[in-house]
Order: C-alpha cells, then structure tokens, then sequence
C-alpha cells in the first residue's frame, strides 16, 4: 500500500514539501506539469500557494489534483522512515 499525505507546503519555486503518513517527506517539483491542462491555471504562484491535502493525496482550488502514488513517486525524499 502507498502511503498518502497528510501534510503540503508550498515554496516560491513551485516546489511542494510533502509529509507522508509513514513518516518521509519529500519535495515534489511541479514545473514540467504547469503547461498541461487544468495545471496551466496553478501557473500563477497565487493559485498554486492554495494546495491543501484532501482525500490522503492533494489539490487545488481549481480542480487539479495528484494521485497519492504519483506523489510519493515523484518526490525527492528528504526524509526516510
């Protein structure tokens, strides 16, 4: 089983710091999907400073969201359990 988030913060250079339950927490660089669909609108660093956690994984005010193991794949861990 994955593990999920439960803890987001946003930095100026639309990077995530992510927690997972497990206890890792890691840095999820979302530059190369800001051009691609709903993700186009957390281009703009007011919108994307909005990410919250929701339903174990996170989103946006906009809709966009990211699947939990799409996170914790993605992440840079900087932190392992």
């Amino acid at each position: 089983m994955c593990p999920t988030v439960t803890k987001v913060v946003p930095r100026e250079d639309f990077t995530l710091v992510i927690t997972f339950d497990n206890g890792e927490e890691g840095t999820l660089d979302t530059k190369p999907y800001l051009d691609f669909g709903v993700f186009q609108e957390i281009s703009d660093f007011e919108q994307f400073k909005r990410v919250r956690v929701a339903f174990d994984t996170i989103e946006w005010d906009c809709g966009a969201d990211l699947d939990s193991e799409f996170v914790y794949a993605k992440c840079k861990m900087t932190t392992r359990a």
